[in-house]
């Protein structure tokens, strides 16, 4: 079927390092989904010196290959 996303990538039940995605255009947006029912995940923007209170249902968009990015 048609979708309006070039990629899916599922990553579950794991801390990530701070990183930048490579494959994506600095242009475009990931969307990020936190769909764990009970957990206490902070989404850290290193680049902004933010971290954000990452909880279930929270929906996000950046630019993974801007700006540097951990759960």
């Amino acid at each position: 079927w048609p979708s309006i996303f070039s990629g899916l990538e599922i990553i579950a039940n794991q801390v990530t390092f701070s990183h930048r995605d490579a494959g994506g255009s600095p242009s475009l947006l990931d969307f990020l989904v936190s769909l764990e029912r009970k957990h206490h995940a902070t989404l850290a923007l290193a680049d902004l010196k933010a971290e954000l209170y990452y909880s279930p249902g929270t929906m996000v968009y950046i630019s993974a290959r801007v700006l540097e990015h951990s759960v």
